[in-house]
């Protein structure tokens, strides 16, 4: 192969490699570079109308009371009525219920999709409001949520996930925010969040049964109808520190899995006439999961091949070291290299999980219900 040539595969594996995490958030940042940066204040709605939270919970018995205190205690100023989902769980039915939630149960266990389709066909209420059992809210989230649905377009609001490990999930979140908040800039995200969304009721369409991706489908079946997807960030739901990080890959390599199952399903909003949501479908989501990780592999084959002769090269290897040794030892605070370090095991680890997950895909490892530990 020619120098020229070499130069060219080389360029075209980078520019790959980098395109989920580098090059769309640029031309994300390009696009929407006329979008004020502090949005339009929302006016607040006269009168507040009513609002569902729905809490679609499994094996949450522990948490459920604190999680509907939690919830009544977010300042909302109009009516708001709390609904736990206890999905096959008779213990956090009981919980839920001393805690004067309102309670749907089932003997069996239906997944959190299933469990979103009860709670919202029983949702008497305009606005619903879906947020996990194990995390809290800032205060005012919801009326911040609320405000959004002056406009007519909009049928779901996205609230900001806030990790509190202040490592590389926390450093994630913020990008995943950021991307959001430029993307509801340039007219609609689709970055639907489980942990909190308001949804517009007349907008929320069941989710099939073989779906367990439920803020995904939703997404893209919202802005197949046309409604737009908002993002707020004073709606911020906070998340203890994460778990450990084989059960990271265990959570996230079955995400990706089930996403890759969606985009599939949905192939006919991913083309040219997907417009938008194609674009951010592509950059957001697609171009990390089956463009950017067997490009990063061919490079680091490519390094491999020239450990002896490139020192960029060896460079680019050395740097992976330090990404692992950042991903498995999180450096001390207060070192000026910790964030870049962090940052490179977070790139490396999700850069796995992509692969995992569609080698789970290919497998057909799928599962609409999961095992998960008490909480």
């Amino acid at each position: 192969m020619s120098r020229r040539s070499s130069r060219a595969l080389v360029g075209g594996l980078v520019a790959a490699a980098c395109s989920g995490h580098v090059l769309y958030p640029a031309w994300l940042a390009w696009a929407s570079r006329r979008v004020p940066g502090d949005p339009v204040p929302m006016p607040d709605p006269s009168p507040w109308p009513a609002v569902t939270v729905l809490i679609p919970a499994y094996r949450e018995a522990g948490v459920i009371a604190a999680k509907v205190e939690d919830v009544r205690a977010n300042g909302y100023p109009g009516r708001l009525e709390v609904v736990v989902v206890a999905d096959g769980d008779h213990e956090t039915a009981v919980a839920a219920d001393r805690a004067g939630a309102r309670v749907l149960a089932r003997p069996d266990r239906l997944g959190k999709s299933q469990a979103l389709n009860l709670g919202f066909s029983e949702a008497d209420t305009p606005f619903v409001v879906i947020s996990d059992a194990n995390n809290w809210l800032a205060p005012g989230g919801i009326a911040a949520l609320i405000r959004h649905f002056h406009d007519p377009s909009i049928g779901a609001v996205v609230g900001a996930k806030v990790e509190e490990d202040g490592g590389g999930e926390s450093m994630y979140w913020r990008f995943e925010s950021w991307l959001k908040q430029r993307e509801a800039g340039l007219g609609t995200t689709i970055g639907v969040v489980g942990e909190f969304t308001a949804f517009r009721a007349e907008a929320w369409r069941p989710i099939p049964s073989d779906v367990a991706t439920d803020d995904l489908w939703a997404a893209l079946d919202l802005s197949e109808r046309k409604w737009r997807i908002g993002y707020e960030s004073e709606a911020r739901a906070v998340d203890a520190p994460v778990q450990s990080l084989s059960d990271q890959w265990e959570r996230r390599t079955r995400i990706v899995a089930d996403a890759l199952y969606v985009f599939v399903r949905r192939r006919h909003e991913l083309g040219p006439s997907g417009g938008l949501v194609a674009a951010e479908v592509w950059g957001h989501r697609l171009g990390r999961y089956i463009v950017s990780p067997p490009a990063h592999v061919a490079l680091l084959g490519l390094a491999a091949s020239h450990l002896r002769t490139s020192r960029l090269a060896r460079l680019f290897l050395i740097g992976h070291l330090v990404g692992v040794w950042g991903l498995f030892r999180t450096p001390p605070a207060g070192r000026w290299w910790r964030p870049p370090v962090v940052l490179a095991g977070q790139v490396l680890f999700l850069q796995g999980v992509a692969l995992g997950g569609l080698v789970r895909y290919l497998r057909g490892d799928r599962r609409t219900m999961w095992t998960k530990a008490d909480r």
